[in-house]
């Protein structure tokens, strides 16, 4: 493989007929039985070492990688690896070279197994959790090994089906309200609403009521309503509009509450309270600001 891979003196399409043929000749080994695997190993680490010496070439060869992978899973069935030999090398083709594949588990559930899938999934959580948070307003370094392990666990994840993988892979990156809310609307479609609501109210602490503050206090208040819990909706509203009083705020209150009866005494205590921990001057202003249908 790396006879046609290094020769500049070569056409890069006489180069890439050579790499093809390469390739159809693991397919006709692959089909002949046991003994193939180890083989098709080599190509593909040989295969992702080149893409990065060959970034002018980068499409073709990852394209070129894909088909070695596909080869590689029917070996696995023709020439069965132990589990743990299998998930330890996924994990190595995927995060130890610098223009890392992307693997894909489905063709190799079989093979992994239950031992396997485990083995894997540790040993891909354990690297991944030990990657720094990226806290609110910050701006996080996504070098190679990041990117590497961002995609293991999204594909695990997505393989696996796993919320909590799901959620782990979002809370790594909380530079903005938008990610909070990216890991409540997860956790909300999942139907764990609770859960979804924690965070809901994380992401409002981190924001202090600038950026996706409003969708966050919508998605608590859209499910509590949903799930006919009509009282905590009000208190999400309230807690939004005595966190930060503006018109806007107000009005989404009001829009929740007028409607049933009560308006008016919780116009009034609100307003009350929100003069009494606030900025009496804010209180005033926004009650100048507020339209005639305000009542």
């Amino acid at each position: 493989m790396n006879f046609w891979l290094d020769r500049p003196d070569l056409p890069w399409a006489r180069r890439w007929d050579g790499l093809t043929a390469v390739v159809a000749d693991l397919s006709t080994l692959v089909r002949t039985g046991p003994g193939s695997r180890r083989v098709v190993e080599q190509v593909v680490e040989l295969l992702v070492a080149g893409t990065a010496r060959h970034r002018a070439h980068r499409a073709a060869l990852c394209e070129l990688v894909d088909r070695v992978l596909d080869l590689h899973a029917v070996a696995c069935g023709v020439d069965p690896p132990s589990p743990a030999e299998l998930a330890d090398w996924l994990l190595h083709v995927q995060t130890g070279f610098t223009e890392p594949p992307e693997v894909r588990l489905a063709p190799y559930a079989a093979a992994l197994g239950p031992t396997g899938l485990a083995r894997y999934r540790a040993e891909a959580v354990a690297r991944f959790s030990t990657l720094p948070v990226i806290g609110f307003g910050r701006t996080g370094r996504y070098d190679r090994e990041r990117w590497a392990l961002l995609r293991v666990v999204e594909e695990l994840a997505e393989h696996v089906g796993d919320v909590d993988l799901q959620v782990l892979v979002l809370a790594r990156d909380l530079s903005s309200g938008w990610h909070y809310l990216q890991v409540a609307t997860v956790l909300r479609e999942a139907g764990r609403t609770e859960d979804a609501l924690e965070w809901v109210g994380r992401g409002l602490r981190a924001t202090g009521g600038r950026g996706a503050a409003g969708r966050l206090v919508d998605l608590a208040v859209d499910e509590c309503l949903r799930l006919g819990w009509r009282e905590r909706a009000v208190r999400w509203r309230r807690r939004a509009f005595l966190a930060w009083p503006s018109v806007e705020t107000f009005d989404r209150l009001r829009a929740l509450v007028s409607g049933s009866g009560g308006w008016a005494a919780l116009r009034a205590d609100v307003l009350a309270q929100a003069r009494r921990d606030g900025d009496p001057a804010v209180v005033d202003e926004l009650l100048a600001r507020l339209s005639e249908h305000d009542l």
